[in-house]
């Protein structure tokens, strides 16, 4: 025990403790989880690392995920190789090795914790939505799906390009898009304040096909701050996933709030090709529990789907059907659904629907403005 005690790295396996004790204070003190870490603590690493992280054109994240196998392989590989040719020192490096593992995993979940854990303990987004959230009726369900088919309808047909198909096509240059992702979140930040800040635009995936294998169509890396987004998807959807993504990146971690979010800043954005992305990520949510609730209803509304938005919505389901029930998509959103578990969201990837009340609650308050 005493000579374990001098190894150098020993007290990084503190931060294990230090992260649990966070977490858990963050869990019991929501003051804590928003008015210090989030608005503060969370503001400024966020900031800082997103604009050095952002100097470089490519993703880091991206980066390392593709070189972190590579070095693991060779760290393993050595450990062995040594094992094997120094025997007296066996039970020493074994030991050494052992220790090595829990202090990187011990760094790995503090970072984590630091740099963006805590935030799905923070206040939920309602609290700056101005909104209230109630019981909410067929009637109403469908009255907001009409609405947004009707939204969908008009911008669809304001689209600049399309493809031979008749399917949509962004007009605009991945990086051109990433700049208008992120002036939606400074024109959004005038009416919400809390999603002020400057930021890094988000970025595009160089194996963005690979990623589709995984069924993700992006992802918020808090250990460099970036949000990195699929763009082999169809490019519809592509808009509104930036938008989800940059969510993420100013402290806003559920899914469900993400996808809001994201509706709020496509809408605030002067561009149609955001517009028309976030309209559709907000009709499909809704149409999808409106065919829940009633199949009737639901194809009531879609029948008045225009020819492009179905052309859209087709040529999505053609490209996600070539990556069901594969290992791969299997084994990703089985650890996907894992983690959203184990980071305050009960329902797992059912959380990333749960974003309909607080459309419902926005729907509602537009009419009551209205009359």
């Amino acid at each position: 025990m005493k000579k374990l005690l001098t190894y150098k790295r020993i007290y990084l396996l503190l931060l294990m403790p230090i992260s649990l004790i966070l977490i858990l204070l963050a869990k019991k003190s929501s003051f804590f989880s928003e008015q210090i870490y989030a608005k503060h603590i969370y503001r400024i690493f966020s900031r800082i690392i997103s604009l050095i992280t952002g100097l470089f054109p490519f993703s880091v994240a991206e980066l390392i995920v593709i070189a972190l196998p590579i070095a693991l392989l060779i760290i393993v590989v050595r450990f062995l190789l040594l094992l094997i040719l120094d025997k007296k020192e066996r039970r020493d490096r074994w030991i050494k090795g052992l220790l090595n593992l829990f202090c990187t995993l011990s760094i790995l979940l503090f970072l984590f914790t630091i740099l963006g854990g805590l935030n799905y303990y923070r206040y939920p987004f309602i609290t700056y939505s101005n909104l209230e959230i109630t019981d909410s009726s067929v009637e109403e369900l469908y009255a907001l799906t009409d609405s947004l088919m009707q939204e969908a309808n008009t911008l669809r047909a304001e689209v600049i390009m399309t493809d031979s198909q008749g399917v949509f096509q962004l007009s605009m240059s991945d990086t051109e898009l990433a700049k208008e992702a992120n002036q939606a979140y400074r024109q959004l930040a005038k009416a919400y304040p809390v999603l002020s800040g400057a930021y890094a635009a988000p970025k595009p995936i160089l194996l963005s096909k690979l990623m589709s294998q995984t069924e993700i169509t992006g992802i918020f890396f808090p250990f460099t701050m970036e949000a990195n987004v699929n763009v082999d998807v169809p490019d519809y959807s592509i808009p509104a996933t930036m938008l989800h993504e940059l969510a993420h990146l100013r402290g806003f971690m559920r899914e469900d709030e993400a996808n809001y979010i994201a509706y709020l800043a496509g809408m605030s954005s002067d561009d149609v090709e955001l517009q028309y992305s976030s309209t559709m990520l907000a009709l499909i949510i809704a149409g999808n529990a409106l065919y829940d609730a009633s199949p009737n209803l639901y194809f009531n509304i879609r029948e008045q789907y225009s020819e492009g938005v179905i052309s859209d919505i087709r040529a999505n389901s053609v490209y996600w059907q070539q990556f069901e029930d594969t290992v791969v998509s299997t084994v990703s959103n089985k650890l996907n659904d894992t983690y959203l578990k184990a980071n305050a969201q009960t329902d797992g990837v059912q959380s990333y629907g749960r974003m309909l009340d607080l459309l419902l609650a926005k729907y509602r308050k537009d009419q009551e403005l209205k009359k």
